[in-house]
């Protein structure tokens, strides 16, 4: 549910999360909350009741699309499992644990707030939680959103070729990926390290291992205090 739906339906009909919609692995589905505006202008905005820079969007638009996507879903016959997200600075910070646990249910549907935020009493009534990308303040919740798409999508059955693409993949393993190399196999004066040519798996995966925690140590310390 956005003000800007050509925004996130550009960025999200590219590459590997535009091929798993056309192939059907995935949906994602764009309503604009202007379109439910009761105002002849079809204005979704206001100014803040007590004063304030900007405007704030309004809840009547907001609720009017949302009950507008349920009423579209039901019509669909779906009957899964839903959750509500409001993109938000003031949620918890989006991690690879979260999308896994959003990847669980049928439908995500996602609400972008834009200019000072969105009435809270809509938030209230419609939202499940709040998510953020990381601790600063963005335009709008787009982008944000755009982000949470990619991060669940990729772990939906059918996007990726293999469930190995993602699970040992940097993070999702709990630590950050090791690095890695192609051709050519000398490139600027840097060789490929003998033991990735050397088609000795059980070697190989131990020197994965070891350069994945020397970079984490490095790089992301609290990634393996989280881990231990």
């Amino acid at each position: 549910m956005t003000l800007f739906p050509e925004l996130v339906g550009y960025v999200l009909g590219e590459s590997i999360i535009g091929r798993a919609q056309k192939s059907g692995a995935i949906e994602v589905h764009t309503h604009q909350i202007r379109d439910y505006s009761e105002d002849k202008h079809r204005r979704v905005d206001d100014t803040p009741y007590g004063g304030g820079k900007g405007m704030l969007m309004a809840a009547p638009p907001v609720y009017n699309c949302f009950q507008g996507v349920l009423r579209k879903q039901a019509e669909d016959g779906f009957t899964g499992t839903r959750r509500v997200i409001y993109l938000s600075p003031a949620g918890k910070v989006l991690t690879q644990k979260k999308a896994e646990e959003l990847a669980q249910y049928d439908n995500l549907i996602l609400l972008c707030g834009h200019y000072e935020g969105i009435d809270c009493r809509v938030i209230n009534e419609i939202v499940d939680e709040e998510l953020s990308i990381g601790d600063y303040v963005l335009t709008g919740g787009e982008i944000p959103a755009c982000i949470v798409v990619d991060s669940v999508a990729r772990l939906c059955e059918g996007v990726l070729a293999d469930p190995e693409c993602y699970e040992k993949e940097s993070i999702s393993s709990g630590l950050l990926e090791y690095p890695q190399y192609t051709r050519p196999y000398e490139w600027h004066g840097v060789k490929v390290p003998d033991v990735l040519i050397s088609g000795h798996h059980a070697n190989i995966d131990a020197w994965r291992l070891q350069q994945a925690t020397e970079k984490t140590q490095k790089q992301r310390p609290d990634l393996l205090q989280r881990k231990d």
